[in-house]
């Protein structure tokens, strides 16, 4: 969603420049420890992770997906693994796991098949263009004894820079020069003399990924050896992971309306859109799905869809791929550009209903962040519809939903590669939900709830995975009544946010009702905010517009290898008088490692505690400041204790408000997390 940038929350001095922001000249060699590999030697370690963790760890949380995931790091390679880095604007720091494998010319990294694969994602980075706009390099996949084939690399849709919303131009001065900036501790327009800010200004979003159909099965064991060729464009190809699939064939849709009736070009040699508007209207009048065969369809603006299914071959060979186009004159909402989306009518217009899309994939043509742009995926108003086996890449947000609407289910779907969001229910969305879906790199929040103007209610997200968002949170609920986010697995935010977020910010409306944060899985968050320059939680409150009062429940988290604090409070420093935080609850919860503390607060209100066991804890277990006046009555933060609460954290002197504040505590990174 579009960002606000906050001043510095409880910021008694003026911050000192952090090491972790990084220089130009710093991404050209990644920062972070770089440890060059041996010579590959002996059969490949059979290694499969979630989110860079040991199944183990996370069984029964995050999306139930049908690939096994690999990392990079834990692969025999000639090339040289990077990190571990938890800072921003670093190649490291964007990598799940916070670690990958760069491979200058003529070296690899080879993996082994941990099962039957006939498919491959490969996430990757290479380098921009010295001028911005992204390059291509090729990669050699060679799997087993087959014939090696080439995957083709771009950069073309990675590399942002500078303030929000961002630019493609590496040499572009700062977009805000009057915002308030960490890097010179100062507001630049406003210094005498000016700062020299260097550039690029905050290069970031260097991750993308590619899908590859292997022809044919491989069996486990065969070796998957991903290699940069000698004389590639790039001068470091940079592998994070690896996804191995086991693809099923093509699906057919009996007695459906076929789009190749309609003119339907499956070459993608020319333009589908009217055959697709066709199709859908004789579809609909016939009450028949439309089917779409594999193919490649190339669509360059939206396809309105109300009352019709429409189902494809299977993501991986049915693709609806379109050129971003710009428009003559702005649209009515503010577009300067259209592109391929399937969007429901507005809610305005009385939105749409019975959608249901299943087994495509669409393939956008995005590469800046201009937020009035309607170059979504799905996008609009769908009431009682669907979505499931999805794949959306490279569009702006994968779905944005503007309601009132209501009765919608997204499942299994996989979101990749956005210049923003990667799921938005905004305003009025209700009794809607997303479960065993994937987001990985975005742009902005990775799944989010915004009730701007009207409230969301009685939805859920739950049993999804993220992974890496670059910018916020990987969920976020801005507001809204009887909202539940349930058995998800968060990991690698990498700043201004964190994994899951409750916010009274954006014009969002109250809290209300039953908020339930219940079974999930956090694992290296607890990010660097850039604008207040203190790390957050895992999870964390934020109230900005009002005080944040529902009967808000966190039950059965795991908050795993936080960076800083595991839980965070806060309010911002012109508020902090104005607005409160109470009556959230923790039960159940466990902490495995934080570079910080456990609780931090820093707001008025208070919050109860049960059952919340906490080792590997890297300062003292509360770091309460609550609003900053240290009254000779302790913090205007109290806590809690409601019994079993183990590991030390909460000891009985920090209760019930005993001021323990301390703006900016050394980090201690924790060991890695282990079973309980």
């Amino acid at each position: 969603m579009q960002r606000s940038v906050p001043g510095p929350a409880g910021r008694p001095s003026v911050p000192k420049l952090l090491a972790v922001v990084a220089t130009a000249a710093a991404l050209v060699v990644p920062p972070g420890a770089a440890t060059a590999s041996p010579a590959p030697a002996g059969p490949a370690v059979l290694t499969t992770t979630r989110a860079a963790l040991d199944p183990a760890l996370v069984a029964g949380r995050g999306a139930r997906v049908d690939y096994l995931e690999q990392e990079a790091e834990h692969a025999r390679t000639t090339g040289t693994v990077i990190g571990p880095d938890r800072s921003a604007y670093t190649l490291a720091g964007e990598a799940s796991g916070r670690r990958a494998v760069r491979l200058l010319p003529g070296q690899y990294v080879e993996f082994t098949l941990p099962r039957a694969t006939n498919a491959l994602t490969v996430r990757y980075s290479i380098p921009d263009a010295p001028g911005g706009g992204g390059i291509t390099a090729p990669l050699r996949v060679a799997v087993g004894r087959a014939p090696a084939r080439t995957m083709t690399l771009t950069s073309q849709y990675a590399w942002l820079y500078n303030q929000y919303p961002f630019t493609n131009d590496p040499d572009a001065d700062l977009l805000h020069p009057d915002w308030w900036i960490t890097e010179c501790s100062c507001v630049p327009a406003a210094t005498t003399p000016a700062p020299v800010i260097g550039k690029p200004f905050r290069p970031h979003h260097f991750y993308d990924e590619q899908r590859m159909l292997l022809g044919r099965t491989h069996r486990a064991g065969e070796v998957v050896r991903l290699t940069a060729p000698a004389g590639t464009a790039a001068a470091w190809t940079v592998i994070d992971l690896l996804d191995t699939h086991l693809v099923a064939p093509p699906r057919t849709v009996p007695r459906a309306v076929n789009v190749l009736a309609f003119g339907a070009d499956p070459t993608g040699r020319r333009e589908s859109a009217d055959a697709f508007d066709r199709a859908v209207a004789h579809a609909r009048r016939a009450h028949r799905p439309l089917y779409l065969p594999p193919g490649t369809y190339q669509v360059n603006r939206h396809i309105i869809v109300d009352d019709v299914t429409i189902a494809g071959a299977g993501s991986w060979y049915t693709v609806v791929k379109g050129h971003e186009v710009a428009l003559d004159t702005p649209a009515p909402d503010g577009s300067r550009h259209t592109g391929v989306g399937f969007y429901g009518r507005d809610a305005a217009d009385g939105g749409s209903r019975d959608v249901h899309l299943s087994g495509f994939a669409i393939e956008g043509d995005v590469r800046e962040r201009i937020d009035t742009d309607q170059v979504n995926g799905v996008g609009g108003a769908l009431s009682h519809s669907t979505i499931d086996g999805l794949y959306l890449h490279h569009t702006k947000v994968g779905m944005w939903f503007d309601g009132p609407m209501t009765g919608l289910r997204v499942t299994n779907t996989v979101i990749a590669d956005q210049i923003a969001d990667g799921l938005n229910f905004h305003t009025g969305v209700t009794h809607s939900s997303v479960t065993d879906t994937v987001v990985r790199n975005s742009g902005d929040d990775a799944l989010a709830m915004w009730s701007e103007g009207t409230a969301n209610a009685s939805n859920t997200f739950a049993y999804n995975t993220v992974q890496s968002p670059v910018l916020a949170n990987g969920i976020a609920l801005y507001g809204g009544d009887d909202l539940t986010v349930a058995h998800n697995l968060i990991a690698d935010p990498v700043r201004e946010g964190s994994a899951i977020h409750l916010g009274a910010r954006f014009g969002a409306e109250p809290f209300d009702g039953r908020i339930r944060v219940t079974g999930n899985t956090t694992v290296r968050a607890g990010t660097y905010d850039l604008n207040w320059n203190i790390g957050l939680g895992a999870i964390w409150f934020y109230a900005l517009d009002r005080s944040i009062d529902a009967d808000i429940q966190v039950t059965g988290d795991a908050y795993l290898d936080s960076t800083y604090n595991a839980i965070m409070l806060v309010s911002d420093w012109p508020v902090k008088d104005s607005v409160r935080i109470d009556g959230v609850a923790f039960r159940g919860v466990r902490v495995d490692g934080t570079g910080t503390s456990v609780v931090s607060a820093r707001a008025a209100g208070g919050a109860s505690f049960a059952d919340v066991d906490a080792r590997n804890v890297g300062a003292v277990g509360v770091n309460n400041c609550g609003s900053f006046h240290f009254t000779p009555d302790g913090s205007e933060f109290r806590l809690t204790d409601l019994g079993g609460n183990d590991g030390g954290w909460l000891a009985p002197w920090l209760l019930p408000n005993t001021i323990t504040c301390d703006d900016r505590p050394p980090v201690v990174p924790p060991p890695p997390p282990a079973p309980w």
